[in-house]
């Protein structure tokens, strides 16, 4: 039997995640996987493949993404999801019981680990990651900065037992392809908010944010995995002021259009 939900799913190039991620949704009535026209790979055939409603939609924004994927849904309960994650059997069970019993909670909150160098990273920045993915529709909508939105819920919340795993990256390349992109995402968005980059936010802000993954979170309990996305961190943080204070200073850069890669934060 099916589970009177809906899924919602963004996806761009995710041949590689996007039928663990559809496995562990299959007992979904509505699984919609909303596909960036940029799309290159297999993933819109996958996803037909494996049963999913497909709509192809230009990107517009990670925020304005999501929230014409909500917008297409159909049911009260909606899980919201990006195509690198996966619910666990035991999550999932409890996904399943929520809804049958309705509620009480409007939304909920999963637990998301995130697989990365080799093992599941569980200190630092990584973790604990507490994501509002489940939902009454009627309750909730998106907002927040590219290329990260977040769910905004007007109710009540509450927490789920199980892990959402989440396979972010491939590789350490992967990663910092991605620190890349999104570091000039962040640094337009924040442009266009009238936010300018200050000399301390290139030479404090990094080293401390270091300081804070490696030690005050306990980066360092996840061995050298941890100490290298602690170090990926602060580049990441590095970045996205260092491209800020170049948008002060090159107005060719500050012309560009300010669209980013679809995906998962």
């Amino acid at each position: 039997m099916t589970v009177p939900a809906s899924v919602c799913i963004i996806a761009c190039n995710e041949e590689h995640n996007l039928r663990r991620c559809l496995a562990s949704v299959a007992w979904a009535d509505d699984v919609l996987v909303v596909v960036d026209t940029r799309s290159r790979d297999a993933t819109e055939a996958i996803a037909r493949e494996l049963g999913a409603r497909v709509i192809l939609h230009p990107y517009q924004g990670n925020v304005e993404q999501k929230s014409f994927a909500l917008g297409e849904t159909k049911h009260d309960w909606v899980l919201s999801l990006d195509a690198d994650e996966a619910l666990s059997p035991e999550l999932a069970r409890a996904v399943q019981e929520t809804i049958a019993r309705d509620g009480p909670a409007d939304g909920y909150e999963l637990d998301r680990v995130t697989w990365h160098l080799g093992r599941w990273i569980r200190h630092g920045e990584f973790h604990p990651d507490w994501q509002l993915r489940l939902f009454r529709r009627a309750r909730a909508r998106f907002v927040g900065i590219n290329p990260h939105g977040r769910v905004e819920l007007s109710g009540r919340r509450a927490r789920l037992g199980g892990e959402l795993h989440h396979h972010s990256y491939r590789d350490l390349a992967d990663q910092v392809a991605r620190i890349q992109e999104f570091s000039r995402v962040q640094a337009r968005a924040m442009w266009d908010a009238g936010r300018r980059a200050r000399a301390a936010d290139l030479v404090l802000r990094p080293p401390l944010r270091f300081l804070r993954a490696w030690l005050l979170k306990q980066g360092f309990r996840d061995g050298m995995a941890g100490f290298t996305i602690a170090a990926a961190t602060a580049f990441h943080v590095f970045l996205k002021y260092a491209k800020l204070w170049e948008l002060g200073r090159d107005p060719t850069r500050r012309a560009e259009a300010p669209s980013g890669k679809a995906g998962s934060s």
